[in-house]
């Protein structure tokens, strides 16, 4: 399917839909067996993309009885020869990055310039784990002459992986390769307000992969409840809210099955006196992730500036986050897209009025745009307030363009108000001492710290919180050693008569 993005953006290219719009699993495609399919909005422009299967439990069961199939098949085949597919899979992603960044423009409202990125990062995690696959190793204990004892890892079986919609294609390819690599079979069921990329890609490339293998499954609550609560899946992986974490693990507790969780986060950004305040500036703008309209879990929402040099950081800000100006999200001139949905819109613009009304000081944005063009899409400005903690928007996840400053003087209190939310995914530090540097990172109660740096991943480098952001480590070699068991052998040599 293809179709015109809006005249506003004749220049941009077309955007080719997938065709299939079921679920895909036992290597094809499959109506609904619930007969219910959902329409799919463009949050740019209110358009629609066209109907997808809302799938139910029905449908689940479907799905993980082909993958418990595929997986006595899979498991078998030799690592080196998975590892030789995923490559495979990950040029693919490259050579298709144009045509999956347009459609997760169109899907989900980042702008297609950054989406090409994403294609980008997921065909690198594809490789990474591709590259992992004989370092799955078990150990010997010594023991004896007459003994042998030593371990191995085996992979689980069936892995469910739900994933959200802010960057939809790169979690569906990406947070699938780890689980591929270590030998299992994978049920992806991608968001409900996004799904169209992950069946392109299962369109692009289900047929590299024996049936069974690999599987999406496009559906919302009730999908995502009985995948998470099925006995036939061994482990459940999720990256979404902390209260979706939550009803995950209460679904997979009656099975005891393993959960990996990448949950939200209200992050630090902190600088202190002696940081050059031009440069922190830009990471108080580039840590928001406005792109992407601040809908990411790992934003610093929230920037602790010292006295000496606040109102030389907020002027710098003042004109930095021009450049963030909402626009179509499938024209490449874009630089920040539109939120997710209707809902999501009315959530943050509650938001808005929560800090106003609380007496927080608005230093930028606080609306829509006032771009007739965009009259139809959900778009909101680049928004920054000066908060205290008295204010709920320097307290709770917003998940949209909304950044709260704080100015502090005394470093105990501060690290105080730091650590005081219940997230504890990311912090971002800045200054030129390095004790400093190191004792602050130290005492910041988070999984993923930078120094003089922000909002950038390294693969290799393990990404997940602390707190209630989440459990497990992603991103890196014990990602994959996640999804696998370890199983110990002992041998009783028989002694020659």
């Amino acid at each position: 399917m293809t179709t015109a993005v809006s005249p506003q953006t004749a220049s941009a290219q077309a955007v080719v839909l997938p065709k299939n719009r079921g679920a895909y699993y036992a290597g094809a495609w499959h109506e609904p067996k619930s007969g219910r399919f959902i329409d799919t909005l463009n949050p740019g422009t209110g358009l629609s993309l066209g109907k997808v299967a809302d799938a139910g439990a029905d449908d689940i069961d479907a799905a993980v009885a082909a993958a418990k199939a595929a997986f006595k098949e899979w498991r078998r085949v030799l690592p080196l020869e998975r590892a030789k597919i995923l490559k495979r899979i990950a040029q693919i992603l490259r050579e298709n990055a144009n045509e999956l960044a347009m459609i997760d423009a169109a899907d989900c409202g980042n702008p297609v310039k950054e989406m090409v990125h994403d294609a980008m990062v997921a065909a690198a995690q594809v490789e990474f784990f591709a590259g992992f696959v004989t370092e799955m190793k078990g150990s010997s204990i010594p023991m004896g002459p007459d003994v042998v004892n030593f371990s191995l890892r085996e992979p689980l079986g069936v892995v469910g992986r739900i994933i959200p919609f802010n960057h939809p294609f790169m979690f569906c390819a990406g947070k699938s390769a780890a689980p591929l690599a270590a030998g299992n079979t994978v049920i992806v069921k991608p968001p409900e307000q996004a799904p169209l990329s992950s069946l392109r890609l299962a369109e692009l490339i289900g047929g590299l992969l024996p049936p069974g293998v690999f599987n999406v499954v496009p559906g919302g609550r009730e999908a995502g409840q009985r995948l998470a609560s099925h006995p036939d899946v061994a482990m459940i992986a999720l990256i979404g809210s902390v209260p979706t974490g939550r009803a995950v693990m209460k679904a997979a507790a009656d099975t005891v099955k393993r959960t990996m969780l990448e949950l939200g986060g209200k992050n630090a950004l902190i600088a202190y006196p002696d940081a050059d305040p031009d440069e922190v500036a830009g990471a108080v703008i580039g840590g928001m992730n406005f792109t992407w309209c601040g809908q990411s879990c790992g934003s610093t929402s929230r920037a602790f500036i010292h006295e000496r040099i606040y109102d030389a950081v907020i002027a710098r800000v003042k004109e930095k986050i021009k450049y963030f100006k909402p626009g179509i999200p499938t024209d490449p001139a874009t630089t920040m897209g539109a939120i997710i949905s209707k809902t999501q819109f009315d959530r943050v613009m509650s938001y808005i009025a929560s800090a106003k009304s609380e007496g927080a000081e608005l230093i930028s944005g606080g609306g829509p745009p006032a771009d007739a063009a965009l009259k139809n899409g959900y778009y909101i400005e680049p928004t920054v307030f000066a908060v205290s903690e008295k204010n709920r928007i320097a307290r709770e996840e917003i998940f949209g363009p909304v950044l709260g400053v704080f100015k502090w003087s005394d470093e105990a209190k501060m690290l105080e108000t730091v650590n005081t939310v219940e997230y504890g995914l990311t912090a971002s530090i800045w200054t030129n001492d390095l004790s400093t540097a190191h004792r602050t990172a130290m005492a910041v109660q988070v999984g993923f710290v930078w120094i003089n740096e922000v909002s950038k991943h390294f693969l290799g480098a393990p990404f997940g919180g602390f707190k209630q952001s989440g459990l497990g480590r992603e991103e890196c070699f014990e990602e994959m050693l996640a999804f696998t068991q370890e199983k110990n052998i002992h041998v009783r040599l028989r002694v020659p008569k």
